[in-house]
């Protein structure tokens, strides 16, 4: 039997509210507290960074402790969101050296899907 390990991963909880049909979030001016949570089934999470630019420019976030190994590990950001459109993302790096890609890469049925997270937000 072969086993299937996840990929590594790092989710954002999305700030703000949302808009139903373009699923972009509204915001106003201030600091915020990014939060997300990171895995993979290849190792520990060793960093994840954060996005505020579309994936120009990436910050290094904190990271929480993990429950066990191979556990979900908790992860934040502290943002300063000033007027504009953003475009918020998230990856994780493990410490066997994987990294969330940019763009997913092409396979027949689709899965395995763990290219980074891209939230758009407005900030008015």
């Amino acid at each position: 039997m072969s086993l299937t390990r996840m990929l590594v991963r790092a989710l954002l909880v999305p700030p703000g509210i949302p808009d139903f049909l373009t699923r972009t979030r509204f915001l106003s001016p201030g600091r915020y507290l990014l939060e997300g949570r990171a895995w993979s089934g290849y190792g520990d999470i060793q960093s994840v960074d954060v996005s505020t630019d579309g994936g120009r420019a990436w910050g290094r976030a904190q990271v929480g402790d993990a429950d066990s190994p191979f556990a979900w590990r908790p992860w934040w950001y502290e943002w300063m969101a000033e007027p504009g459109d953003h475009e918020l993302c998230c990856r994780a790096t493990d410490n066997a050296g994987n990294t969330q890609p940019i763009g997913q890469n092409w396979n027949y049925r689709g899965v395995a899907n763990n290219m980074i997270q891209r939230v758009r937000v407005v900030v008015s």
